[in-house]
C-alpha cells in the first residue's frame, strides 16, 4: 500500500466520526451555516487563512508555502437535499425531509482529512486554496462563489474537484478527459386556449390536445435534429391542465429538462425547442409562453489536467484501480462553471457495486457515502497537491 495512503488509513477514524456528524446535520442549499463553521473552525485550528460568506456560505482555506509561485484549488461541496432519509442508521438526519444523499458530507470530510495531513506534514512550495462550496444541487452555489471574487482573491493555475459513484467498485477511481457531464436547462411552457365545455369542444380552443401534441413532437428534436453520435436529452417530467373530464380548461403546462453534451449541440436543442413549441402552438390556436431557465454548463475537463490527475491516480492505488477514461454522464454539475475559468479536472471515485450498501444511487432515500472512501479521497487530494506544487 502506499505510505501516504497507510498514513491516511491510521486517521481515518477521526475523519468517519465528522463525515457522520455532518450527515446527521444536513443542510440546504446556503443554508450551510453549521457546516461551514465547522469546516472554518478545522481549518483555522490546523493553520489555514480562512475566509468565510463567499457566495452566501463558502469556505476558502488558504495555506501558503515557500517561494512556489504555482497556485492549486481543491474543491469540495457541503449541501444536502431536500429528501426524508430512510437508511435506519445511527448517524442518519436528525431533520425530517433533508439528508446527505449525494455525499457531499463525504466530500467535504474528505478534503477536510487532506487539508489536516498537508498542514501538519506537506511537503509542497506554492499556495493551496482549498474551496468548500455551497449549493451545488441546483443553487449554482459555483457561480455564487465566483461573483463574490472567488478566483480574483484567490486564482489558481489548475483546480480539481471529486465525487463518489454508487454501481462504481469502492475506492476505484475514474477520470474522463473533454466533456464528461451534461448541461442542464429547463423550460416551462404555458399553453393558453379558450376553455368551455367538453360536450362542444368547437366553442373552445383546448390546449390539452396542444400540450399532448407538442409531448410527441419533441421526441424528434433529438431523433431528427441532433448528430446521432452527440447525446442530448428532451424530457418532459410534467403535465398540468384541468380537473374535471367535462371541462376544457383555458390554459395547460409542460415542465421540460434538456441536457446536452456538446455547447453547440445545447444551443441547437434550446433554438428547435422553442421554435417547436411555437410552431405547434400557432397550428392548434393556442399561445405559448416559453420560460427558458439556463442551468448548469457541460462540463469539460481540459487535457493537461486531466493527464496530471491520472498520473496521481495511477501512483496512488495502481493502474488496475484507475478508469483512465471512463464514459461520460448526462447528470449536471455546477463545478462546469469553475472549469469554464480555470483548467482542471472533475473525477469519480466508486462508492461500492453489486449487492454492496454503496451501490445504492444517490438522491435516494436510502444513499450513504462509503467511509471507506475517507482515507483514498484525502490520500489522492494529499498526494496531487504535493506533486502540483513543488
Amino acid at each position: 500500500m502506499n505510505t501516504l495512503l497507510e498514513e491516511l488509513h491510521a486517521q481515518a477514524d477521526a475523519f468517519i466520526s465528522l463525515r457522520r456528524d455532518i450527515h446527521r446535520h444536513p443542510e440546504l442549499a446556503f443554508d450551510e451555516h453549521r457546516t461551514s463553521a465547522l469546516v472554518a473552525e478545522k481549518l483555522q485550528s490546523w493553520g489555514y487563512a480562512v475566509e468565510r460568506g463567499l457566495g452566501g456560505t463558502g469556505v476558502v482555506g488558504q495555506l501558503v508555502r515557500g517561494d512556489g509561485q504555482r497556485r492549486l484549488g481543491l474543491r469540495a461541496d457541503m449541501d444536502a437535499l431536500p429528501i426524508h432519509e430512510a437508511t435506519g442508521l445511527p448517524h442518519a438526519s436528525c431533520h425530517a425531509g433533508v439528508m446527505h444523499a449525494c455525499g457531499h458530507d463525504g466530500h467535504t470530510a474528505m478534503l477536510l482529512a487532506a487539508a489536516q495531513h498537508l498542514a501538519e506534514q506537506g511537503d509542497f512550495s506554492g499556495t493551496l486554496n482549498l474551496i468548500f462550496q455551497p449549493a451545488e444541487e441546483g443553487g449554482g452555489g459555483a457561480l455564487r462563489m465566483m461573483d463574490d471574487g472567488l478566483f480574483d482573491q484567490y486564482p489558481c493555475d489548475a483546480i480539481f474537484a471529486m465525487h463518489n459513484m454508487p454501481g462504481v467498485p469502492q475506492g476505484r477511481l475514474v477520470l474522463r478527459e473533454g466533456a464528461a457531464m451534461a448541461s442542464s436547462d429547463y423550460a416551462t411552457v404555458t399553453l393558453t386556449g379558450v376553455g368551455g365545455h367538453g360536450a362542444m369542444p368547437h366553442r373552445a380552443v383546448d390546449p390539452v390536445v396542444a400540450a399532448a401534441s407538442i409531448v410527441m413532437a419533441l421526441q424528434t428534436v433529438v431523433s431528427r435534429n441532433i448528430d446521432p453520435l452527440q447525446m442530448a436529452v428532451v424530457t418532459v417530467g410534467a403535465l398540468h391542465a384541468g380537473q374535471a373530464n367535462n371541462v376544457i380548461p383555458q390554459s395547460a403546462t409542460l415542465e421540460i429538462s434538456v441536457r446536452a453534451l456538446d455547447r453547440e449541440v445545447r444551443s441547437k436543442l434550446e433554438q428547435r425547442i422553442k421554435a417547436l413549441i411555437t410552431a405547434q402552438a400557432e397550428s392548434f390556436e393556442v399561445t405559448a409562453q416559453i420560460d427558458w431557465r439556463p442551468g448548469y454548463a457541460v462540463l469539460v475537463n481540459t487535457p493537461v489536467e486531466t493527464a496530471f490527475a491520472r498520473e496521481i491516480a495511477l501512483e496512488l492505488v495502481g493502474a488496475e484501480q484507475v478508469t483512465l477514461q471512463g464514459p461520460a454522464l448526462p447528470a449536471s454539475e455546477d463545478f462546469a462553471f469553475m472549469l469554464e475559468r480555470v483548467p482542471g479536472s472533475y473525477l469519480f471515485i466508486g462508492n461500492g457495486d453489486g449487492d454492496s450498501a454503496g451501490a445504492c444511487m444517490v438522491h435516494n432515500p436510502g444513499y450513504d457515502f462509503n467511509d471507506a472512501n475517507l482515507p483514498i479521497g484525502a490520500a489522492y487530494w494529499a498526494l496531487l497537491a504535493q506533486r502540483f506544487l513543488v
